[in-house]
């Protein structure tokens, strides 16, 4: 696989050509649909039994070369493309010999009860575990459900362990701090809940817990450790396992109630892994940015591996994106939008997409029709590759999308082109 950036007077039949592969599988690979103008600056995925090579300012044939442990002759043979004087240009895509997987890594995706039996089963190869969005917790420790029995059965048809989610969220879907405390300060609650689960789990087909717990208060730290050590030893007895959600914290006093209440150190003590929820960023709710900026994704990375040990952390993988309007004014909101939909949605209104190399992620400007400025930031498969890298250089276990509702394609096929995907059952 390759990752070929669109130039201007690019078509899908061009590219098919140069590469040797058909329309059709580009469009299937990429999401594409019926897309009839590719915005110039989009990434698209190339099925190819070569490797890709990124142009870096600096660069020439010969380090290139030199860097794949081949001759410029052999480097050229690959590019026929390239013809004299030969010159290269920064992000220009060059072929090079397929690099060896890097090894097996665990992939834990996340999906709601309601998602499309289509979008299920196209995502399930791709994935280790499915955590099933979500079981609410009440402050007497018993759990408003959800219809998980299809979704369940699906998991286990295709090799891949289904996790229960169980989060303090209440009747409106949101994340509720009082809740948590009202739970979290019940030892009855918790005892009924601790004693209650197991049983729930091996009769439904569940491999175990996801707990997602967020905006748990300062206050509630120590509680919440507590409950989770505790929870943890009874559901190892049973064979069953215990993961959690973590907000992305860079430093363990970071401020915010999103951050204060979740304790890096014993929290990844007591869990067979963690989740790091290494996006939102940008939200709709705040100020445009990326949604899961390079250089903001390793400051989390870095924190976590230095009080978890690594091969317990999934990095966390975004499949969404927002529309802000501009200038930005507080108390607005962004569009939320698939990522499926973001190449349409640039070639609709003609944008041409740049890449922020900061934050390795793309954006695009455009006006509405009203004459109003917009900005998108997203993600795509150079952005997700960017993180994936993340993956081996900090030696993690694996990593966890949200969600899988509607299956990011490219971003799938980066994952499965760079590392082997462990299957549990």
């Amino acid at each position: 696989m390759i990752i070929y950036t669109v130039k201007n007077g690019d078509s899908l039949f061009k590219i098919a050509q140069q590469f040797g592969t058909t329309v059709e599988e580009l469009e299937r690979l990429n999401n594409l649909g019926n897309i009839r103008y590719l915005p110039e600056g989009l990434s698209l995925i190339v099925p190819s039994e070569s490797g890709s090579y990124r142009v870096r300012r600096g660069d020439s044939l010969y380090s290139i070369a030199l860097s794949n442990g081949l001759t410029v002759e052999e480097l050229l043979g690959l590019n026929p493309t390239l013809k004299p004087p030969f010159t290269i240009y920064p992000n220009q895509i060059l072929l090079v010999p397929k690099a060896a997987k890097r090894r097996t890594i665990d992939v834990n995706g996340y999906c709601y009860s309601y998602i499309k039996t289509e979008n299920l089963n196209a995502a399930l190869p791709y994935l280790t575990y499915l955590s099933i969005f979500s079981y609410n917790i009440m402050p007497d420790g018993s759990l408003r459900g959800i219809n998980d029995d299809r979704i369940i059965t699906a998991a286990r048809a295709q090799n891949v362990a289904p996790l229960m989610v169980v989060a303090n969220l209440n009747e409106d879907e949101a994340f509720d701090s009082e809740l948590a405390k009202r739970f979290l300060r019940n030892d009855v609650a918790q005892r009924n809940f601790i004693n209650g689960i197991p049983a729930y789990l091996k009769g439904k087909g569940y491999m175990g817990i996801n707990l997602d717990f967020e905006y748990v208060y300062a206050e509630n730290r120590e509680d919440y450790n507590v409950f989770m050590c505790n929870l943890a030893e009874r559901l190892s007895k049973e064979g069953l396992i215990l993961t959690t959600a973590l907000a992305p914290k860079s430093s363990d006093n970071q401020s915010g109630i999103l951050f204060e209440g979740h304790d890096y150190r014993r929290l990844g003590e007591c869990c067979d892994w963690i989740m790091l929820m290494t996006y939102d960023w940008g939200y709709a709710a705040g100020p445009p940015q990326a949604v899961s900026p390079l250089n903001e994704v390793e400051k989390v990375v870095r924190y976590a591996t230095k009080v978890i040990p690594s091969q317990k952390l999934l990095l966390g993988l975004p499949n969404y994106a927002y529309d802000w309007t501009l200038p930005y004014r507080s108390g607005t909101r962004a569009k939320y939008l698939k990522l499926n939909e973001v190449p349409q949605y640039a070639a609709d209104r003609g944008a041409v997409i740049k890449f922020d190399s900061t934050a390795a992620t793309p954006y695009f400007n455009y006006r509405d029709n009203s004459g109003r400025e917009h900005v998108v930031w997203y993600d795509d498969a150079r952005s997700w590759t960017e993180k994936l890298k993340l993956v081996e250089e900090y030696n993690l276990l694996g990593v966890g999308i949200w969600t899988v509702d509607n299956p990011f394609i490219p971003g799938l096929e980066a994952i499965a082109d760079m590392y082997d995907i462990r299957k549990l059952l």
